[in-house]
């Protein structure tokens, strides 16, 4: 069991990460799944999300279709067997509830919903294996399940989170971090825009402080995209030597 007092001492954090290091692996797969319209799965540190997109497709019921824009609905789940903490039951809880919301604003404005009036995308995240920072890889899963499904966005939604520990601001918080740590700010950026399209903070921070965090995750929400593309490229490729080798 780890300690407050262990999360950070000479610099280094209690798994041996320093403040600025994402956890290892970062690992991003798309099209892990035949059936849905896009899928992914994401392994970041001991985090195991998996993602899937279906739609767009016709609402139902229909008077609830809007006119001008595609309806998203997002829904964010942990199993049961996820982790050790309060995941015991099946269905959803009151976090779960917000995360899916928060979720679904992160997609209204990341998707180019006005492409498909009257229609409806939904997104499921599955979280098989937590361990602090589910709702930022949960995210980042599912904007390469979308763009796997083939649905535009205005850039692959990237999450990130941060935190302080003590007086030192840590990238990429763990369970422990998270949990026994002073603040965090789990946030969603576009890197192509530099926008921000989410950001919660649990904790006291100074003004210094969060643009300490904001400047570090920024930095660093660029080597996620560049993961969640090469994850993109790589099932492009697999698809298209799958195409070729039919026409063969």
């Amino acid at each position: 069991m780890v300690e407050k007092e262990d999360l950070f001492k000479n610099g280094k954090r209690w798994d041996g990460r320093t403040p600025t290091d994402l956890r290892t692996p970062l690992a991003i797969t798309a099209g892990v799944l035949k059936r849905a319209q896009g899928s992914a799965m994401i392994e970041w540190g001991k985090n195991k999300v998996l993602a899937a997109v279906y739609g767009p497709r016709e609402v139902f019921p229909k008077h609830l279709a809007d006119p001008a824009k595609a309806i998203i609905n997002a829904r964010y789940i942990m199993a049961p067997f996820s982790g050790l903490d309060d995941h015991g039951r099946s269905g959803p809880n009151r976090r779960s509830i917000e995360i899916s919301k928060v979720a679904k604003h992160v997609f209204e404005n990341a998707i180019l919903v006005e492409q498909f009036p009257k229609t409806m995308i939904d997104v499921y995240m599955e979280v098989l294996q937590s361990d602090g920072g589910t709702r930022v890889s949960a995210i980042t899963a599912a904007s390469v399940a979308l763009a796997d499904a083939g649905i535009p966005m205005r850039d692959l939604p990237v999450g990130m989170s941060a935190g302080k520990v003590g007086d030192a601001m840590l990238l990429d918080l763990d369970k422990y971090e998270d949990n026994l740590g002073d603040s965090d700010i789990p946030t969603v950026i576009l890197p192509r825009t530099g926008e921000i399209l989410l950001s919660q903070m649990d904790g006291m921070l100074s003004k210094k402080d969060v643009n300490d965090a904001f400047d570090l995750m920024f930095e660093n929400a660029k080597f996620v995209r560049e993961k969640q593309l090469q994850a993109l490229r790589d099932r492009y490729e697999k698809v298209e030597a799958q195409v070729q080798g039919e026409n063969a």
